[in-house]
C-alpha cells in the first residue's frame, strides 16, 4: 500500500486529497485492484485462481456501480456540480465495466486459448483501467467534499447575518428573540468545524482550526453577556469598548475557519508561525548530521552562519526580565560552548576539504558529535526555563488574586482600587503573554506552536476585556448584569490558564517522547434523502448556550483524564489490571470532555449516556482489581483501599442507573449530560487518588518478595494475589469505550465495496 496513490495524495492534475475520510474511503478500492494487477503470472492458473479474480473484479465493478449512483444523486442536489460530478461518475463507470471485462476469465477452460482479451493477456489494459477508475473515483470523491466546504461557508454566512442583527439591536425582547436563533446557528457551524476538524490530514490546519473554534466556544457566552449589559448601561463606554472586543474576536474567529477550509491565503498567515528555536535547533542538527553523507553539499560558513541566527533567537530568553541570573548564564554558557564545538567542527571540515577527503575523518566525527552534543544540551537548557517559568507563574495565577480583587473593587464602586489591581493584571497578562512566546521557541512540533500562538493571543486580549468590564461595574456597583459579565470574563481566563497547563503537559510529553497518537475521526458529506440506510436515533444536541455551561465542567474532566494518564505512566507494571482499566477510564473520560466541546466521537447525548454506561462498567471492574490487589496488604493499607473502593463502586453505580433511566425533553435531557459528567468527574477524582497509593504499595511489596521474602512466602503470597478472571468479565477489546460508527455509516451511500 505504500505505493498506493492514496499514499501520493495526486491522481490527477490539480486532484489532492486533503482529508482522512476520502483517504481511508479509497484503501479498499486500491486493495482489491492491487489484488488484480498483482496476481501471479503462471502459466497454469486453477479454477480456484480463476475464480477469485472473477469474483473481486465483479465486486469491484458492481460497488462501482452504486458508488456512481450515489455520486449521480449528490450531483442532480448540487447544480454547481453537476457537469464535473457527471464526467467523474461516467469514467467511473466506463472504468468499471472495462475492469468487469478484463477479468471475466470463467473457471473452466485456460483464458487466453478462447481469443478474448483478459486480465492475463492485456495487463497494461488492466492498469490503464485502474488508474482511470481510481481517478474518477477520487474526483467523485473531492467534488462531494466540497459540499461539506460549501456547509460551512453557508453556515459561516448565516451566523454573520445573525452577528450583525445581534450588534444594532436596542432593545432586550429583540436580543433574547435573535440570540436563540444566534445560538442554534453556532450549534450547527460547531459540528460542521468540528467534524471538519478531526477529519483534516494536515496537522498544522487542524490546529488551527482548532485555535478558532475555541475562541468562538468562549466569546459566545462573553457576546451574551456584554451585550446584555450594554443594553443594561447603553451610555457606559467601558460596556461598549467590551462589547465591541468580542465581535470583533469572533468575526475574526469565523474568518479564519473559513480561510482553513477553503485554503485561502491571509496576510497575516505567514506571521503566526514565528521562527522557532526547536526548528532552528532541528534544522541545524540536520545540517551538521548530513556532513557525514557529503562533505561537499554544503560550506562551513553557512553552518556557522545557522548558528549564530540560532543564538540570536535565544535573546528572547536572557534579555526578558523575569529570567533568573541563573538561567541567563546558563543558557549563555551553553551559547558559547556550541560555538566553540562548531569551530573545532569547521575547522576540521575545512581540512577535510582540502585533502579532498571522500569520508568523514576521525577528528571531523568527533566534532560532529561534540557539535550536536551541545546543542542538545542547549535545546534541554531552554525547554528547562520556559517550562519552569510556565509551571510557576501557573501556580501563582492559580489563585487568582488580581481576579478576586477586582471584582470586590467592583462590586464596591472603588474605580480607584479597580484602576490598581488593573495595573496587576496587566503585568501578569505581560508575563503569561512572554512564556507563551518562551514556550512556543520549545514546543517541539508546529501544531503546539500554533496553540502557544494562541494562547499568546488570548492573553493579550481577555486581559483588557477582564478590566473594562471590572470599570462597567464600578461605575454600576449594583447591576446583576455588570457583575455577571465581569464574572464570565474572568471565568475566560481561568480556562485559559487550564489550558495552558495542558498544553505544557503536552509540550514535556513530546520533549520527553510519550505523545501518542489520536484516533482519526472520518467524516465525508451525507448526501440528503439518499441517507436512508442510517438509522437515525431519537437524540439531542446540546445548545450554544448548555454547551458554554458544560465547558467548565468538561475542563476539569480533561484536566483529570490527563492527570490519570501520568499517574499509571509511574507504574512500573504498565500490564498490572488497575494500570489498564485507569487508562480505559481516562480515554472514555477523554471522549466525554471532547463532547461537551461538539467534538469527537461523541455525537448526541444518546452516544455520551452509552459512554457513561461503559465507563461505569469498566469503573466496576477496576474495584474488582482493586479488591483483589487488596488481599495481599495488611489493615491499615487494606482499610484505606477498600474505603476509596466502596466510593468508587458507588458512583460507578450511580452513573450506570443514571445512564440507563429514560428521559424526555430538553431540561431532563441536559439534567442528565450534566449528571453524568460530574459522576464521570467523581469517579476520576477517586482513582487518581488510589493510582498513587497502590503504586507506592504494589513497589513496596514487590521490593519485599525479591529481597525480603523466603521462597515459601514469596510462593504463599503470589497464590494469593493471582486475580480471579470473572465469568462475563469485559473482555480488553470492549474496553476502549465508545465504538466508532464504521466506515459505511460514516460514509453513507457513498460506499465502494462491500465487505468480503
Amino acid at each position: 500500500m505504500a505505493s498506493s496513490p492514496c499514499g501520493n495524495s495526486n491522481f490527477d492534475s490539480g486532484l489532492e486529497i486533503k482529508t482522512r475520510s476520502v483517504e481511508q474511503t479509497l484503501i479498499p478500492l486500491v486493495s482489491q485492484i492491487t489484488t488484480l494487477i498483482n496476481h501471479k503470472d503462471k502459466p497454469k492458473k486453477s479454477e480456484r485462481t480463476l475464480a477469485a479474480i472473477h469474483r473481486v473484479g465483479q465486486a469491484v465493478s458492481v460497488a462501482v456501480g452504486r458508488f456512481v449512483a450515489v455520486g449521480e444523486a449528490i450531483a442532480a442536489e448540487n447544480q454547481e456540480l453537476k457537469d464535473e460530478m457527471g464526467q467523474a461518475c461516467f469514467e467511473a463507470r466506463r472504468a468499471g465495466d472495462a475492469i468487469a471485462q478484463l477479468t471475466d476469465v470463467g473457471s473452466a477452460a485456460p483464458p487466453p486459448s478462447d481469443g478474448r482479451v483478459t486480465v492475463f493477456s492485456d495487463r497494461t489494459g488492466m492498469v490503464k483501467a485502474a488508474r482511470l477508475l481510481l481517478s474518477a473515483v477520487t474526483k467523485v470523491l473531492v467534488l462531494a467534499d466540497r459540499i461539506v466546504i460549501k456547509q460551512i461557508i453557508t453556515s459561516r454566512n448565516k451566523v454573520l447575518v445573525t452577528l450583525d442583527h445581534l450588534e444594532r439591536v436596542s432593545t432586550f425582547q429583540e436580543f433574547v428573540q435573535i440570540f436563540s436563533q444566534f445560538g442554534n446557528e453556532m450549534v450547527e457551524f460547531a459540528h460542521l468545524t468540528g467534524d471538519r476538524q478531526n477529519d483534516l490530514k494536515d496537522e498544522k490546519k487542524k490546529a488551527r482550526m482548532a485555535a478558532a473554534r475555541a475562541v468562538l466556544e468562549k466569546c459566545t457566552m462573553m457576546l451574551l453577556t456584554a451585550s446584555k449589559t450594554c443594553l443594561r448601561h447603553p451610555d457606559c463606554e467601558s460596556a461598549r469598548i467590551n462589547k465591541d472586543a468580542v465581535f470583533h474576536r469572533m468575526r475574526c474567529a469565523l474568518e479564519q475557519v473559513i480561510e482553513i477550509v477553503t485554503e485561502a491565503r491571509s496576510c497575516g498567515e505567514n506571521k503566526i508561525l514565528p521562527a522557532s528555536i526547536y526548528n532552528g535547533i532541528k534544522d541545524f542538527k540536520s545540517s551538521v548530521e548530513c556532513l557525514r553523507d557529503n562533505l561537499y553539499s554544503l560550506s562551513p560558513q553557512s553552518v556557522s552562519s545557522q548558528l549564530e541566527a540560532l543564538v540570536e533567537r535565544t535573546e528572547d530568553f536572557t534579555d526578558s526580565a523575569y529570567t533568573s541570573h541563573e538561567q541567563r548564564q546558563a543558557i549563555l554558557s551553553l551559547c558559547q560552548l556550541a560555538r566553540q564545538d562548531t569551530q573545532q567542527l569547521v575547522h576540521a571540515w575545512v581540512e577535510a576539504q582540502s585533502i579532498h577527503a571522500k569520508e568523514v575523518p576521525e577528528d571531523m566525527e568527533v566534532a560532529i558529535l561534540k557539535t550536536c552534543q551541545s546543542i542538545g544540551d542547549l535545546r534541554r537548557e531552554l525547554h528547562k526555563a520556559a517550562v519552569g517559568r510556565a509551571s510557576d507563574l501557573l501556580k501563582v495565577h492559580g489563585e487568582q488574586l488580581p481576579l478576586r480583587a477586582l471584582k470586590a473593587a467592583g462590586a464596591e464602586g472603588n474605580l480607584e482600587a479597580v484602576a490598581e489591581y488593573s495595573r496587576t493584571l496587566t503585568e501578569q497578562k505581560e508575563q503569561l503573554v512572554e512564556t507563551c512566546r518562551l514556550l512556543c521557541h520549545v514546543s517541539g512540533s508546529e501544531p503546539l506552536e500554533i496553540t502557544c500562538v494562541h494562547a499568546e493571543e488570548t492573553f493579550h486580549v481577555i486581559g483588557p476585556q477582564i478590566i473594562s468590564a471590572a470599570q462597567t461595574l464600578a461605575l454600576h456597583p449594583s447591576s446583576k448584569i455588570a457583575k455577571e459579565n465581569l464574572e464570565v470574563f474572568c471565568e475566560a481566563w481561568e480556562s485559559q490558564l487550564c489550558d495552558m497547563a495542558l498544553l505544557l503537559r503536552e509540550i514535556n510529553d513530546v520533549f520527553e517522547g510519550r505523545r501518542g497518537d489520536k484516533r482519526p475521526y472520518l467524516s465525508l458529506p451525507r448526501p440528503g434523502k439518499h441517507s436512508a440506510n442510517l438509522k437515525t436515533a431519537k437524540a439531542v444536541k446540546l445548545d450554544a448556550e448548555e454547551q458554554t455551561s458544560m465547558a467548565k465542567l468538561g475542563l476539569e474532566l480533561r484536566l483529570l483524564s490527563s492527570d490519570v494518564d501520568a499517574e499509571v505512566e509511574k507504574w512500573e507494571e504498565q500490564e498490572h489490571d488497575i494500570v489498564r482499566q485507569s487508562q480505559s477510564l481516562a480515554s472514555m473520560a477523554y471522549n466525554m470532555y471532547l463532547f461537551t466541546r461538539g467534538e469527537g466521537l461523541l455525537k448526541t447525548t444518546l452516544d455520551l449516556f452509552h459512554q457513561a454506561e461503559v465507563l461505569s462498567e469498566e469503573g466496576l471492574q477496576l474495584c474488582s482489581s482493586l479488591r483483589t490487589f487488596s488481599t495481599q496488604l495488611v489493615d491499615e493499607e487494606k482499610s484505606v483501599v477498600m474505603t476509596e473502593m466502596e466510593k468508587l463502586v458507588a458512583f460507578c453505580q450511580q452513573l450506570q442507573m443514571g445512564a440507563k433511566t429514560p428521559v424526555q425533553g430538553k431540561t431532563a435531557t441536559f439534567q442528565k449530560v450534566d449528571s453524568s459528567i460530574q459522576t464521570t468527574r467523581s469517579i476520576l477524582t477517586v482513582v487518581l487518588s488510589l493510582l498513587p497509593f497502590c503504586n507506592k504499595l504494589n513497589r513496596k511489596y514487590k521490593s519485599e518478595r525479591n529481597s525480603l521474602g523466603s521462597p515459601q512466602d514469596w510462593k504463599e503470597r503470589q497464590d494469593v494475589s493471582t486475580p480471579v478472571k470473572e465469568e462475563g468479565a469485559l473482555n480488553s477489546k470492549n474496553s476502549n469505550g465508545f465504538g466508532v460508527k464504521s466506515l459505511e455509516q460514516h460514509m453513507a451511500g457513498l460506499n465502494l465495496l462491500e465487505s468480503k
